[in-house]
């Protein structure tokens, strides 16, 4: 059985607990893990200003970025103000779903231009609470130059609406039954000394079981294994809810 794991971080912005990300960049650098980072352009979101805005927090982006860490933009303020759950309901509520394209276009585009004033072009995607819809697709391509979205249930990454999807499957890593690119969102804002305990002690046993971002293979087709999968998490969810 052949399983690789990624790391994806998010939630970072100028009002982050540096604590907690030093303490995560430490555990990730002893071990080469180079993670995907959500960057939020214009944080709003009052749960996540854990400190006093960082003035540094854009020359930290750029040393992420020079050891090989992927950025990717992460919304626009983090402000959810829907209650749909859109194509990836793994919650219901969202920043983008059931918006219309015209607003969608505009947090976009908003939230790109602060990355590139910033020296960060990114390539990569993901939404606050997972939540996004057709309009979230369309208005990425539109506005930006991004080619990848971090999101949904699969096994390993596939096409969709012009896209390539890198699935998103856990809150935090566990070994997998079945084979497959596994990626764990963390959230080192808002951890515990026990969970980053927890996170090395796995990077201990497999740390020759990671990859970056920048290392996975072409996209293909969806399978119809990954739409059982997707089907049964969604169910489930649902069911629990």
């Amino acid at each position: 059985m052949m399983n690789k794991y990624l790391i994806r971080l998010d939630d970072a912005c100028p009002h982050m607990s540096l604590v907690k990300w030093a303490q995560m960049e430490n555990i990730l650098d002893k071990f080469g893990v180079k993670p995907l980072v959500g960057l939020i352009p214009n944080n709003e979101d009052s749960t996540i200003c854990i400190d006093k805005e960082d003035s540094n927090f854009w020359s930290l982006v750029k040393t992420w970025e020079q050891k090989g860490w992927t950025m990717a933009l992460h919304g626009y303020n983090h402000v959810c103000t829907t209650n749909n759950g859109g194509l990836n309901p793994v919650h219901k509520r969202s920043e983008f779903a059931g918006l219309p394209l015209e607003e969608q276009q505009y947090k976009i585009s908003q939230g790109y231009s602060i990355l590139k004033k910033n020296d960060i072009e990114p390539e990569w995607f993901f939404a606050p609470s997972h939540t996004f819809d057709e309009n979230t697709l369309e208005a990425i391509k539109l506005c930006t130059s991004i080619k990848y979205v971090s999101d949904m249930i699969a096994t390993k990454p596939y096409i969709f609406h012009g896209l390539t999807f890198v699935p998103c499957q856990m809150g935090r890593l566990r070994e997998m039954p079945i084979s497959g690119y596994w990626c764990a969102c963390y959230h080192p804002n808002i951890m515990k000394d026990e969970e980053f305990a927890m996170l090395e002690s796995f990077l201990v046993t497999h740390k020759d079981d990671f990859i970056s971002f920048a290392e996975l293979p072409e996209p293909g087709k969806k399978t119809l294994k990954d739409r059982i999968l997707g089907f049964a998490y969604y169910t489930l969810r649902k069911i629990k809810r």
